[in-house]
């Protein structure tokens, strides 16, 4: 007969008074963002910010939502690392010349 679908054997199961372990939440001031300085607002919701991520400084250009009164980034937007940002602030002029011809 399977294992499957029957409960752990006494061995394997917490004793009485035991607790499964509690998930965490990282403190504010553990959090990378804590490093983020805002360069620009483009709209209400959607922001240019330079912040350190895992120890490397990226360009992160984002949207965010309310909750709770607060405010969190969302999943949506993209951040930059060093490299790919100098790549496109090198190729701004021409990224606008195009956008004049459409």
């Amino acid at each position: 007969m399977s294992k499957r679908g029957k409960k752990r054997e006494d061995e394997d199961a917490l004793s009485e008074g035991d607790e499964p372990p509690k998930k965490t939440l990282k403190a504010d001031n553990d959090s990378d963002d804590s490093d983020q300085i805002v360069v620009c607002e483009l709209s209400k919701n959607r922001k240019v910010s330079v912040r350190n991520w895992h120890g490397k400084v990226v360009v992160d250009i984002r949207e965010f939502y309310s909750k709770d009164g607060k405010e969190f980034p969302g999943k949506k937007g993209i951040s930059l690392s060093m490299d790919q940002w100098k790549i496109l602030r090198d190729h701004v002029d021409e990224i606008d010349k195009e956008v004049e011809n459409t």
